[in-house]
């Protein structure tokens, strides 16, 4: 994996205790200090991670989810069903404002995704105008995609937020036009017999190789401007991209699902 220094050693801890069973500690609580999408919240420092590299080979029990040349493994995320209709070029994903979210034909549960996106360039607007989109685990949980690169926004909104609840550790982002990398761990809401929350989410992310967030425990999905509570899903639900009407690029898209 694409994982920079230190951090390699910390993202393997993560998933050999995941993988056999054993979780660390969910960590950290959303902060009560601090209204939602508060621009006086303070920045997260920035940390440069280094240059972007090309793609290596995803593990061999990855199920790869775009293969560069189509998207027979997406559709519409809407009712509908339909196909998904964002453009495939030169081995990414583009999104075409206006089509939708798109969302993985198979679901998921708890699992180790890796995704690479690159923020459109030369950038255009300001805040959360400029390079947005999201990631939804379970088409539910934001991990949002955001050029915060010199680009100021709230902190619960920047590139690798978990969009609402909590900013990222720091700013590791690139500049637009460089790809990017999340590698996220995550563990969906566990639920009793009686349809009642056992467990909350809990989610760990590195972006470009660098730990911004550890193994936090969310409050319910994610949303604007408000914090929804959990409610009772499959176990299971589609890997959901976000058509934020920037014209983001994904690529090298895989996932590894993990045995409970």
């Amino acid at each position: 994996m694409r994982i920079a220094g230190s951090h390699r050693s910390l993202l393997s801890l993560a998933v050999i205790s995941l993988v056999a069973g054993t979780a660390l500690p969910a960590r950290g609580q959303v902060s009560a200090e601090w209204p939602i999408h508060s621009m006086d919240r303070p920045k997260p420092a920035v940390v440069d991670p280094g240059p972007s590299r090309d793609p290596v080979p995803p593990p061999a029990d990855a199920v790869v989810l775009f293969n560069g040349h189509d998207l027979s493994d997406w559709r519409n995320a809407d009712t509908s069903g339909a196909p998904a209709r964002w453009k495939v070029e030169a081995g990414y994903i583009e999104v075409v404002n206006g089509t939708g979210n798109i969302a993985t034909t198979r679901t998921f549960g708890d699992a180790q995704l890796h995704v690479e996106w690159e923020a459109p360039t030369p950038p255009t607007g300001e805040g959360q105008e400029r390079g947005n989109s999201g990631v939804f685990l379970m088409g539910k949980y934001e991990v949002q995609v955001m050029d915060s690169y010199d680009n100021p926004t709230y902190a619960d909104g920047q590139a690798a937020a978990m969009f609402g609840q909590y900013p990222p550790l720091v700013n590791a982002s690139r500049p637009p036009g460089q790809w990017q990398t999340y590698d996220i761990i995550w563990h969906g809401p566990r639920w009793g017999p009686k349809g009642d929350l056992r467990s909350p989410a809990r989610i760990t992310v590195f972006h470009n190789g660098i730990l911004v967030q550890d193994n936090v425990t969310l409050t319910g999905p994610t949303a604007y401007m408000r914090r929804p509570p959990y409610t009772h899903d499959p176990d299971q639900l589609p890997l959901v991209l976000q058509d934020h009407h920037s014209p983001v690029r994904f690529r090298d898209i895989w996932i590894r699902p993990l045995k409970d």
